[in-house]
């Protein structure tokens, strides 16, 4: 006979139910939301934690204790998983948009020593801008979770003409071999 579960699952509410039923039959939700939403279905239908489990193909009857009691605080928020162990995030969402506005932001080559932004130069800006520590792997992690291609988004010169800065002042110079070293 199984043991008196110490904290039980609080009854579901019509939409909970309703909620749970439709994600633990969907086909392209996340497969850990899946197996939790049928979890804490086997469980609302009065199985044991040890059975619930196994119903999905999980062993342990103390995740599944720890599932109901995150259930019965946070409701359909615990479905999602959290933070699954490893180096805290580092970076606030608040720094990730800095580090987004600051890359879409078109660079002052006498201020950010570059008419263009590479990793290293946008790096090097942030790091001026009070982000000591932050890394080029960094930078391009934030850059491609908010949908941005490095490649597509930089600005990029002619091949084969540059200003130089000279005494008598800017000049265009142009490398007269440009054709034979594009090919």
């Amino acid at each position: 006979m199984a043991h008196p579960q110490a904290q039980p699952l609080r009854p579901l509410t019509p939409e909970e139910q309703h909620h749970l039923e439709r994600l633990s039959r969907a086909r392209s939700a996340p497969a850990e939301q899946v197996a939790r939403a049928a979890i804490l279905l086997a469980v609302s239908q009065g199985h044991p934690f040890t059975l619930a489990a196994q119903h999905v193909g999980r062993t342990s009857g103390n995740a599944v204790a720890r599932l109901v009691r995150r259930f019965n605080l946070e409701g359909l928020e615990a479905l999602t998983p959290r933070h699954g162990g490893g180096h805290g995030v580092q970076y606030t969402p608040e720094v990730r948009s800095t580090i987004i506005a600051e890359a879409l932001r078109t660079p002052d080559p006498e201020l950010d020593g570059t008419a263009t932004w590479s990793l290293t130069t946008l790096q090097r800006s942030l790091r001026s801008k009070g982000l000591p520590r932050i890394s080029t792997y960094t930078v391009w992690v934030a850059l491609h979770e908010a949908g941005l291609t490095w490649q597509r988004s930089r600005t990029w010169c002619e091949t084969g003409v540059a200003q130089r800065q000279r005494q008598a002042g800017t000049v265009l110079v142009t490398d007269p071999d440009i054709e034979a070293k594009k090919s």
